[in-house]
Protein backbone atom coordinates (compact mmCIF):
# COMPACT_ATOMS: atom_id res chain seq x y z
CA UNK A 1 0.00 0.00 0.00
CA UNK A 2 1.08 3.30 -1.22
CA UNK A 3 1.62 6.52 1.47
CA UNK A 4 -0.72 8.44 -0.79
CA UNK A 5 -3.02 5.17 -0.62
CA UNK A 6 -3.01 5.36 3.13
CA UNK A 7 -3.31 9.03 3.58
CA UNK A 8 -6.55 9.05 1.00
CA UNK A 9 -7.82 6.00 3.50
CA UNK A 10 -7.33 7.64 6.74
CA UNK A 11 -9.07 11.00 5.16
CA UNK A 12 -11.83 9.45 4.17
CA UNK A 13 -12.25 7.88 7.74
CA UNK A 14 -11.97 11.71 9.05
CA UNK A 15 -14.44 12.69 6.92
CA UNK A 16 -16.83 10.13 7.73
CA UNK A 17 -16.30 10.44 11.66
CA UNK A 18 -16.94 14.06 11.09
CA UNK A 19 -19.95 13.49 9.39
CA UNK A 20 -21.66 11.31 11.47
CA UNK A 21 -20.43 13.45 14.11
CA UNK A 22 -22.20 16.75 12.80
CA UNK A 23 -25.17 14.54 12.18
CA UNK A 24 -25.37 13.40 15.83
CA UNK A 25 -25.27 16.75 17.19
CA UNK A 26 -28.22 18.05 15.16
CA UNK A 27 -30.00 14.89 16.64
CA UNK A 28 -31.21 16.69 19.99
CA UNK A 29 -32.63 14.18 23.04
CA UNK A 30 -36.02 15.41 23.02
CA UNK A 31 -39.67 13.10 23.97
CA UNK A 32 -42.20 13.92 21.56
CA UNK A 33 -45.76 13.31 22.94
CA UNK A 34 -48.56 11.69 20.52
CA UNK A 35 -51.98 11.41 22.01
CA UNK A 36 -54.92 9.69 19.67
CA UNK A 37 -58.36 8.43 20.27
CA UNK A 38 -57.62 4.52 18.86
CA UNK A 39 -56.25 1.47 21.17
CA UNK A 40 -52.70 1.01 20.59
CA UNK A 41 -53.78 -2.67 18.04
CA UNK A 42 -55.88 -0.51 16.10
CA UNK A 43 -54.11 0.66 12.73
CA UNK A 44 -53.87 4.35 13.75
CA UNK A 45 -52.06 2.85 16.45
CA UNK A 46 -49.46 0.28 14.71
CA UNK A 47 -48.98 3.47 12.10
CA UNK A 48 -48.23 5.47 14.97
CA UNK A 49 -45.70 2.73 16.70
CA UNK A 50 -44.45 2.09 13.35
CA UNK A 51 -43.95 5.99 12.76
CA UNK A 52 -42.08 5.36 16.05
CA UNK A 53 -39.43 2.92 15.37
CA UNK A 54 -38.62 4.64 12.25
CA UNK A 55 -37.87 8.20 14.19
CA UNK A 56 -36.01 6.56 16.57
CA UNK A 57 -34.08 4.49 14.16
CA UNK A 58 -33.22 7.29 12.48
CA UNK A 59 -32.15 9.27 15.28
CA UNK A 60 -30.05 6.50 16.91
CA UNK A 61 -32.31 6.59 19.68
CA UNK A 62 -32.38 10.12 20.66
CA UNK A 63 -35.92 11.16 19.57
CA UNK A 64 -38.39 8.69 21.56
CA UNK A 65 -41.73 9.03 20.76
CA UNK A 66 -44.04 8.30 23.42
CA UNK A 67 -47.64 7.12 22.23
CA UNK A 68 -50.91 7.69 24.50
CA UNK A 69 -53.47 5.60 22.91
CA UNK A 70 -57.53 5.73 23.93
CA UNK A 71 -57.19 9.77 24.60
CA UNK A 72 -55.40 9.67 27.64
CA UNK A 73 -54.45 12.77 27.50
CA UNK A 74 -58.05 14.30 26.37
CA UNK A 75 -60.55 14.17 23.66
CA UNK A 76 -59.88 15.34 20.20
CA UNK A 77 -60.31 19.11 20.48
CA UNK A 78 -58.48 18.89 24.15
CA UNK A 79 -55.60 17.54 22.13
CA UNK A 80 -55.66 20.35 19.00
CA UNK A 81 -55.92 23.17 21.71
CA UNK A 82 -52.69 21.48 23.74
CA UNK A 83 -51.29 20.90 20.31
CA UNK A 84 -51.52 24.58 19.27
CA UNK A 85 -50.26 25.88 22.83
CA UNK A 86 -47.60 23.36 22.53
CA UNK A 87 -48.02 21.02 25.80
CA UNK A 88 -48.71 17.99 23.78
CA UNK A 89 -46.32 17.46 20.66
CA UNK A 90 -48.62 15.62 18.05
CA UNK A 91 -51.39 13.99 17.15
CA UNK A 92 -53.56 12.13 14.66
CA UNK A 93 -57.61 12.51 13.92
CA UNK A 94 -59.99 12.84 11.13
CA UNK A 95 -59.24 16.11 9.10
CA UNK A 96 -62.79 17.22 9.42
CA UNK A 97 -62.71 17.22 13.33
CA UNK A 98 -60.43 20.33 12.80
CA UNK A 99 -63.66 22.33 11.11
CA UNK A 100 -63.69 24.84 14.14
CA UNK A 101 -59.81 25.79 14.14
CA UNK A 102 -59.99 25.90 10.00
CA UNK A 103 -63.49 25.52 8.60
CA UNK A 104 -62.11 24.53 5.05
CA UNK A 105 -61.35 21.02 6.98
CA UNK A 106 -65.26 20.15 7.09
CA UNK A 107 -65.26 19.17 3.15
CA UNK A 108 -63.26 16.13 4.26
CA UNK A 109 -66.69 14.90 6.19
CA UNK A 110 -69.25 15.46 3.44
CA UNK A 111 -71.52 12.60 3.01
CA UNK A 112 -70.59 10.82 -0.27
CA UNK A 113 -67.60 12.72 -1.06
CA UNK A 114 -65.67 9.75 -1.89
CA UNK A 115 -67.00 6.47 -3.67
CA UNK A 116 -64.01 4.41 -2.47
CA UNK A 117 -59.83 4.98 -0.94
CA UNK A 118 -58.42 5.62 -4.59
CA UNK A 119 -60.77 8.72 -4.75
CA UNK A 120 -59.72 9.36 -1.22
CA UNK A 121 -56.09 9.00 -1.93
CA UNK A 122 -56.22 10.78 -4.93
CA UNK A 123 -57.48 14.08 -3.09
CA UNK A 124 -55.46 13.67 0.32
CA UNK A 125 -52.28 13.52 -1.76
CA UNK A 126 -52.92 15.93 -4.21
CA UNK A 127 -52.92 19.68 -4.16
CA UNK A 128 -56.05 19.65 -2.08
CA UNK A 129 -54.56 17.73 0.60
CA UNK A 130 -51.36 19.79 0.31
CA UNK A 131 -53.66 23.26 0.54
CA UNK A 132 -55.75 21.95 3.93
CA UNK A 133 -52.50 21.18 5.72
CA UNK A 134 -50.99 24.66 4.12
CA UNK A 135 -54.24 26.34 5.73
CA UNK A 136 -53.38 24.94 9.17
CA UNK A 137 -50.03 26.41 9.28
CA UNK A 138 -51.78 29.80 10.35
CA UNK A 139 -53.18 27.77 13.40
CA UNK A 140 -49.91 26.61 14.72
CA UNK A 141 -50.89 22.72 13.27
CA UNK A 142 -48.14 21.48 10.83
CA UNK A 143 -49.72 18.49 9.15
CA UNK A 144 -47.37 16.12 8.12
CA UNK A 145 -48.82 13.33 6.00
CA UNK A 146 -52.92 11.97 5.81
CA UNK A 147 -53.40 8.28 7.88
CA UNK A 148 -57.10 7.26 7.18
CA UNK A 149 -59.52 5.30 9.09
CA UNK A 150 -61.82 4.45 6.33
CA UNK A 151 -65.96 4.66 6.11
CA UNK A 152 -68.02 5.40 8.66
CA UNK A 153 -70.94 2.67 9.35
CA UNK A 154 -73.43 2.99 11.47
CA UNK A 155 -74.91 0.93 14.75
CA UNK A 156 -77.71 0.62 17.01
CA UNK A 157 -79.71 -1.57 19.32
CA UNK A 158 -83.10 -0.95 18.42
CA UNK A 159 -83.14 -2.18 14.62
CA UNK A 160 -80.69 -2.68 11.37
CA UNK A 161 -80.81 0.10 8.71
CA UNK A 162 -82.17 -0.60 5.38
CA UNK A 163 -83.43 2.45 3.54
CA UNK A 164 -83.40 6.34 4.52
CA UNK A 165 -86.20 6.18 7.12
CA UNK A 166 -85.27 3.38 9.28
CA UNK A 167 -82.96 6.29 10.73
CA UNK A 168 -86.11 8.31 12.23
CA UNK A 169 -85.86 8.53 16.10
CA UNK A 170 -82.81 6.98 16.65
CA UNK A 171 -80.35 8.63 19.02
CA UNK A 172 -76.84 8.11 18.17
CA UNK A 173 -73.66 9.54 19.54
CA UNK A 174 -72.17 11.46 16.73
CA UNK A 175 -68.75 13.99 16.57
CA UNK A 176 -68.82 16.84 17.84
CA UNK A 177 -69.25 19.13 14.47
CA UNK A 178 -72.42 21.54 13.28
CA UNK A 179 -71.75 19.31 9.68
CA UNK A 180 -72.47 16.08 12.04
CA UNK A 181 -75.16 17.41 13.90
CA UNK A 182 -76.77 19.29 10.42
CA UNK A 183 -76.66 15.62 8.71
CA UNK A 184 -77.94 13.31 10.87
CA UNK A 185 -80.75 15.82 11.98
CA UNK A 186 -81.63 15.97 8.69
CA UNK A 187 -81.61 12.26 8.26
CA UNK A 188 -84.48 12.27 11.20
CA UNK A 189 -81.74 11.04 14.34
CA UNK A 190 -81.92 12.99 17.91
CA UNK A 191 -77.82 13.59 17.64
CA UNK A 192 -76.03 13.49 21.02
CA UNK A 193 -72.36 14.79 20.73
CA UNK A 194 -70.12 13.32 22.76
CA UNK A 195 -66.37 12.82 23.01
CA UNK A 196 -65.40 9.58 21.92
CA UNK A 197 -63.81 8.50 25.75
CA UNK A 198 -67.31 9.22 26.69
CA UNK A 199 -68.91 7.21 24.18
CA UNK A 200 -68.30 2.94 25.39
CA UNK A 201 -70.37 4.50 28.72
CA UNK A 202 -72.99 5.78 26.71
CA UNK A 203 -73.47 2.72 24.96
CA UNK A 204 -73.74 0.76 27.70
CA UNK A 205 -75.85 2.87 30.20
CA UNK A 206 -77.79 3.44 26.80
CA UNK A 207 -78.02 7.14 27.22
CA UNK A 208 -77.58 6.60 23.27
CA UNK A 209 -78.97 4.03 21.13
CA UNK A 210 -76.24 3.88 18.52
CA UNK A 211 -73.68 5.45 17.45
CA UNK A 212 -71.54 5.69 13.78
CA UNK A 213 -67.26 5.26 13.39
CA UNK A 214 -65.39 2.98 10.69
CA UNK A 215 -65.47 -0.51 11.82
CA UNK A 216 -61.85 -1.22 12.98
CA UNK A 217 -63.30 1.55 15.55
CA UNK A 218 -66.14 -0.29 16.65
CA UNK A 219 -64.09 -3.77 16.85
CA UNK A 220 -60.89 -2.21 18.66
CA UNK A 221 -62.77 -0.03 20.71
CA UNK A 222 -65.26 -2.84 21.56
CA UNK A 223 -68.16 -0.96 20.52
CA UNK A 224 -69.67 -3.99 19.15
CA UNK A 225 -70.12 -5.56 22.52
CA UNK A 226 -72.92 -2.78 23.40
CA UNK A 227 -74.22 -2.93 20.32
CA UNK A 228 -76.88 -5.32 18.13
CA UNK A 229 -76.87 -3.64 14.40
CA UNK A 230 -74.26 -2.47 12.28
CA UNK A 231 -75.24 -1.30 8.70
CA UNK A 232 -72.83 -0.57 5.97
CA UNK A 233 -74.12 2.88 5.51
CA UNK A 234 -70.24 4.30 4.46
CA UNK A 235 -71.79 7.68 4.66
CA UNK A 236 -68.37 9.51 5.37
CA UNK A 237 -64.55 8.65 4.56
CA UNK A 238 -62.08 9.94 7.09
CA UNK A 239 -58.74 11.04 6.37
CA UNK A 240 -56.65 11.73 9.20
CA UNK A 241 -54.27 14.44 9.57
CA UNK A 242 -51.27 13.50 11.63
CA UNK A 243 -50.58 16.76 13.16
CA UNK A 244 -47.26 18.24 14.71
CA UNK A 245 -47.17 20.74 17.50
CA UNK A 246 -45.70 24.13 15.56
CA UNK A 247 -43.98 24.99 18.45
CA UNK A 248 -42.43 21.40 18.24
CA UNK A 249 -41.64 21.77 14.90
CA UNK A 250 -40.14 24.75 15.46
CA UNK A 251 -37.79 23.81 17.98
CA UNK A 252 -36.09 21.23 15.78
CA UNK A 253 -33.26 21.01 13.44
CA UNK A 254 -33.60 21.48 9.71
CA UNK A 255 -32.36 17.24 10.64
CA UNK A 256 -34.86 16.15 12.78
CA UNK A 257 -37.54 17.87 10.39
CA UNK A 258 -36.74 15.85 7.41
CA UNK A 259 -36.26 12.57 9.78
CA UNK A 260 -39.89 13.21 11.14
CA UNK A 261 -40.92 14.22 7.67
CA UNK A 262 -39.74 11.11 6.04
CA UNK A 263 -41.23 8.87 9.04
CA UNK A 264 -44.36 10.08 8.57
CA UNK A 265 -44.97 9.64 4.83
CA UNK A 266 -43.93 6.21 5.64
CA UNK A 267 -45.84 5.44 8.42
CA UNK A 268 -49.09 6.38 6.49
CA UNK A 269 -48.53 3.96 3.80
CA UNK A 270 -48.21 1.74 6.13
CA UNK A 271 -51.29 2.47 8.22
CA UNK A 272 -53.10 3.22 5.03
CA UNK A 273 -52.63 -0.67 4.00
CA UNK A 274 -53.25 -2.14 7.45
CA UNK A 275 -56.47 0.06 7.46
CA UNK A 276 -57.93 -1.42 4.18
CA UNK A 277 -56.90 -5.00 5.28
CA UNK A 278 -58.35 -4.83 9.15
CA UNK A 279 -61.30 -3.31 7.62
CA UNK A 280 -62.61 -6.67 6.33
CA UNK A 281 -61.31 -8.38 8.96
CA UNK A 282 -63.19 -6.29 11.80
CA UNK A 283 -66.20 -6.43 9.86
CA UNK A 284 -66.19 -10.20 10.22
CA UNK A 285 -64.85 -10.19 13.58
CA UNK A 286 -68.13 -8.44 14.49
CA UNK A 287 -70.60 -10.60 13.01
CA UNK A 288 -68.89 -13.31 14.84
CA UNK A 289 -69.18 -11.70 17.98
CA UNK A 290 -73.35 -11.94 17.02
CA UNK A 291 -73.94 -8.64 15.86
CA UNK A 292 -76.14 -8.41 12.69
CA UNK A 293 -74.46 -7.03 10.03
CA UNK A 294 -76.41 -5.61 6.85
CA UNK A 295 -75.42 -3.79 3.34
CA UNK A 296 -77.94 -1.49 2.31
CA UNK A 297 -78.88 -1.01 -1.43
CA UNK A 298 -77.70 0.88 -3.54
CA UNK A 299 -80.91 2.79 -4.65
CA UNK A 300 -81.36 3.48 -0.68
CA UNK A 301 -78.15 4.91 -0.34
CA UNK A 302 -78.72 7.45 -3.10
CA UNK A 303 -81.80 8.25 -1.39
CA UNK A 304 -79.89 8.93 1.58
CA UNK A 305 -77.64 10.80 -0.32
CA UNK A 306 -80.44 12.96 -1.68
CA UNK A 307 -81.39 13.92 1.47
CA UNK A 308 -78.70 14.88 3.20
CA UNK A 309 -77.52 16.88 -0.04
CA UNK A 310 -79.01 20.72 1.01
CA UNK A 311 -76.90 20.21 4.19
CA UNK A 312 -73.73 19.58 1.92
CA UNK A 313 -75.03 22.43 -0.32
CA UNK A 314 -75.30 24.47 2.83
CA UNK A 315 -71.10 23.75 3.73
CA UNK A 316 -70.25 24.03 0.68
CA UNK A 317 -70.47 27.82 0.52
CA UNK A 318 -68.18 28.20 3.41
CA UNK A 319 -65.73 26.34 1.93
CA UNK A 320 -62.69 27.93 -0.17
CA UNK A 321 -63.67 27.60 -4.13
CA UNK A 322 -60.26 26.99 -4.61
CA UNK A 323 -60.27 24.03 -2.80
CA UNK A 324 -63.52 22.65 -3.71
CA UNK A 325 -62.31 23.23 -7.46
CA UNK A 326 -58.60 21.30 -6.08
CA UNK A 327 -60.94 18.42 -4.33
CA UNK A 328 -63.31 18.50 -7.75
CA UNK A 329 -60.49 18.55 -10.48
CA UNK A 330 -58.48 15.43 -8.65
CA UNK A 331 -61.62 13.06 -8.37
CA UNK A 332 -62.90 14.33 -11.94
CA UNK A 333 -59.10 12.83 -13.01
CA UNK A 334 -59.27 9.78 -10.63
CA UNK A 335 -62.80 8.97 -12.36
CA UNK A 336 -61.65 9.17 -15.79
CA UNK A 337 -63.94 11.79 -16.60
Amino acid sequence: MTLRMTRLGVLAMSLFVAATSVQAQEFKNRTVRINFQNTSDHPVGLGLQRFADIVKAKTNGKINVRLFSAGQLGGDMTTVSALQGGTIDMTVLNTGVLAPVEKNTAIFDFPYLFNNEAEADAVVDGPAGKKIHDMLVAKNLIGLAYFENSFRQTTNTRRPITKLEDFAGLKLRILQLPLFIDVFRELGVNPLPLPFPELYTALEQKVVDGQENPPNTIYYSKIHEVQKYLSLTNHVFNPQSLLISKKTWDAMSPAEKDVISQAAKEAAIYERKESREQTKKSIDLIRQAGVAVNEIPPAEIERIRQKVKPVVDKYSKEIDPELVKLVDDSLAKVRGK
